[in-house]
């Protein structure tokens, strides 16, 4: 072994066979000896459900900096994901995104683009690729029940298997990749460790979605949304519709508390015309529903701030959802995680050994800021929305914002200005560069579009042509 893998862990334990577990293994395998992943239910052999994951059958995309970060763990990720039917969709030019502010412009000159596909279908590419490396290893239908060791090292994991055994594991690095339903706080609370601070902000977001087979091949075919506008008064509805592999369409239907979708396939529909503008709507009647109407009541944004205790144990570090999930609106639950992988490799590479843990959960934290950013800056605007109340400066921010997002509609630099972060490929703090703040102030170069910018085979087909 070379210089810099002597002073990593020799032996990893993932806890979660999750994406977030797949692209821990991903990040560390090259420095250490074995990374173990154990997952409490079965892994599929291809692309199909996985327990445990409810939130696969709403619609998913890669934004450029989650499919970067994935490339540079696991290179020819895109390719593979293309080659399986994925869709590369270039921003802005195929979106038709209606604003809170307006219709964005489909430029001609694209600055980022989206990986679309199944959540089952990367889930597996991704999944496949960690799992050939003979250093990977999952333990299925086991279950992580503690943590071994004390408050100042973690040294591995108690599971339990389905026939109720339990059984230590020793691991010289501990990864929580276990998402949304992680133990990570009551387990540090065991070891002494309990002044963990914790945010949750909720809009009490509901997500009913569906899989179409679209009347027409996919191929180039754009990303549709249809947005809330929290200024307006009664429920936040919204809805998407990605394209996938197969010639499908991913369709998902969003509405807040007093008028939200459900699992009424009959309703589905009639939903999508309740949005802002009825493009979705139109676009399904043309379209076959291969499946039922699946739905998603947890959609709140919750972040642990691992990195601000003045104690963290050498040996654990936690990674995804474990330590920030967001509403799935904004999509960007996978691309942080991913980007907190590559982290983690990048400080296991420079030979990190002293503080590993700790400093890997900071650099963990650093692309988590601008996503939850993102996130709880539009959530906390709505009515519905607890946890948190917006202060003045957050509808300053949120005026300011909303002005950049109109200017968007008709200046190329606006524009590529939010894409830049929503890609999260910028933290939001550049949306307050002088030229920005100069390009919100002269506002759109051009007349806002009154309809959805569409190209004639999109026209053609809305038409019945």
């Amino acid at each position: 072994m070379s210089e810099v893998s002597r002073r990593s862990p020799a032996r990893v334990v993932v806890v979660g066979g999750s994406m977030a577990g797949m692209l821990a293994a991903a990040a560390v395998k090259e420095h250490v000896d074995t990374v173990e992943i154990i997952e409490a239910h079965e892994l599929p052999d291809g692309p199909a459900p996985r327990t445990g994951v409810p939130q696969a059958v709403h619609i998913h995309m890669l934004q450029t900096g989650g499919a970067e970060a994935i490339e540079t763990l696991l290179p020819g990720s895109t390719d593979l994901l293309l080659a399986a039917g994925a869709h590369r969709i270039p921003v802005t030019t195929n979106m038709v995104i209606y604003s809170p502010e307006g219709w964005y412009r489909r430029w001609r000159r694209a600055t980022h683009h989206l990986i679309s596909a199944s959540r089952d279908l990367t889930d597996f590419i991704i999944r496949e690729q960690v799992l050939k490396d003979p250093r990977v290893s999952v333990r299925t239908h086991t279950r992580t029940v503690g943590l071994l060791g004390d408050h100042r090292t973690v040294t591995g994991v108690r599971v339990r298997t389905a026939d109720g055994s339990e059984d230590e594991l020793r691991a010289d690095l501990v990864i929580d990749a276990s998402g949304r339903s992680t133990r990570t706080p009551q387990w540090l609370a065991q070891l002494g460790i309990t002044d963990l601070t914790q945010d949750e902000i909720d809009s009490g977001l509901v997500y009913a979605s569906r899989i179409y087979r679209a009347p027409v091949p996919t191929h180039n075919w754009p990303m549709i949304g249809v947005q809330a506008d929290p200024r307006l008064p009664g429920p936040g509805n919204a809805g998407g519709l990605l394209p996938i592999e197969g010639d499908r369409w991913h369709v998902s239907l969003m509405g807040t508390p007093g008028a939200h979708p459900t699992r009424d396939a009959d309703a589905f529909e009639p939903f999508a015309r309740t949005l802002r503008h009825p493009l979705l709507a139109d676009l399904l009647a043309h379209a076959e529903p291969l499946t039922d109407v699946s739905v998603t009541h947890s959609t709140a944004n919750r972040r642990h701030y691992y990195e601000r205790l003045t104690h963290w144990p050498e040996g654990l570090i936690a990674l995804g959802d474990s330590v920030a999930a967001f509403n799935p609106v904004y999509g960007h639950g996978i691309s942080v995680a991913a980007q907190g992988a590559v982290a983690l490799h990048d400080l296991l590479a420079k030979g990190q050994a002293t503080g590993l843990a700790r400093h890997a959960q900071r650099a963990i934290a650093r692309p988590i800021d601008s996503a939850w950013a993102l996130a709880t800056g539009q959530d906390i605007h709505f009515p519905t929305t607890t946890g948190k109340s917006p202060t003045i400066t957050d509808r300053l921010v949120h005026r300011y914002v909303s002005r950049l997002s109109r200017t968007a509609t008709g200046s190329f630099h606006a524009a590529t200005a939010l894409t830049d972060v929503l890609a999260l490929q910028a933290p939001p703090t550049t949306l307050v560069k002088p030229s920005v703040l100069l390009t919100a102030l002269l506002g759109p170069l051009r007349t806002p579009l009154a309809c959805p910018q569409l190209t004639r085979a999109e026209q053609d087909l809305l038409s019945g042509r």
